[in-house]
């Protein structure tokens, strides 16, 4: 199975978007804006697609520069191609294991996004990620610990932290779908606790978002977005909002495979506008 994006549900990847993209409005409406985007485990570029689409919406003279990496040879192809249709720059998908051949080394991008796949293990990678964490410490991208060795999810998100811009240069957003596992697992002073210490002690941790169960094609298990980013705006520095959008779903006529429910455009907008209004209420939390 590949980390790509064909498994994650078109509706599932607007809403990741919308919040992505939510607290820059101004930023994205400026003619001729010019920003990056990059998704480490991008697929055949279906959340790079989105993006493009969705900042065009917003802003017709704006350019979205993509950038991704694919295992999947096979699915790599297919991205590449979907970029030369598009008119994008398709050199800048990468193939190869961001773990181990980070193909965008010492770039930096405005936006980041991905749907690493749940619970994969890094077992082919333990010694080169090992050894960048020993020896390059918070210079490399390991620094703050490692995860057990049957969920790499953790490290697809400090893969991507190493990629933010410095705030003192417009910073960057990151949005990324995991299950309970990087949340939940993992007690006091383990790899998991410590990245989570050091992504909240940075106030680099805008938001978690519950999302309903049973969204995608392949697991039926409850899945959550974290916003993560280094330029929160003031009112959101020094915390961390939980909003619960478990219960904004509409039941499929017929299902596929495990998905048996969907988004639809309004409880988008819905659940864009509970995160944007940063207010607590019944689905918001703010800490």
């Amino acid at each position: 199975e590949t980390a790509g994006e064909h498994f994650t549900p078109r509706e599932v990847i607007r809403l990741m978007v919308n919040l992505l993209f939510s607290e820059d409005d101004d930023t994205l409406t400026n003619p001729g804006a010019i920003k990056t985007v990059f998704d480490p485990a991008c697929g055949t570029g279906g959340m790079l697609s989105v993006a493009e689409d969705h900042l065009r919406s917003l802003n017709p003279t704006a350019r979205l520069e993509v950038f991704g990496q694919e295992l999947n040879d096979e699915t790599y192809a297919i991205c590449r191609s979907d970029m030369m249709l598009k008119g994008q720059d398709a050199s800048r998908i990468a193939s190869g294991n961001s773990f181990s051949e980070d193909g965008h080394q010492g770039r930096t991008f405005d936006y980041m996004l991905a749907n690493p796949p749940f619970g994969v293990e890094w077992k082919k990678v333990e010694d080169v990620v090992k050894t960048e964490a020993q020896k390059l410490g918070f210079a490399g991208r390991f620094g703050a610990g490692l995860p057990r060795i049957n969920d790499g999810s953790f490290l697809f998100l400090q893969h991507m932290i190493s990629k933010m811009k410095a705030s003192e240069d417009g910073g960057s957003r990151i949005a990324i779908v995991f299950n309970g596992s990087p949340l939940f697992t993992g007690a006091a002073g383990s790899g998991e606790s410590e990245i989570r210490r050091w992504i909240i002690e940075n106030d680099w941790l805008e938001a978690v978002v519950a999302l309903p169960d049973q969204l995608f094609y392949n697991t039926g298990i409850s899945t959550y977005f974290w916003i993560v980013t280094n330029r929160k705006s003031p009112q959101r520095r020094g915390k961390v909002q939980l909003v619960d959008a478990r219960g904004y779903w509409t039941k499929m006529r017929k299902s596929l495979g495990e998905k048996r429910k969907q988004i639809n455009p309004d409880q988008i907008a819905d659940i864009t506008r509970l995160y944007g209004e940063f207010a607590e209420g019944e689905q918001v939390k703010i800490f």
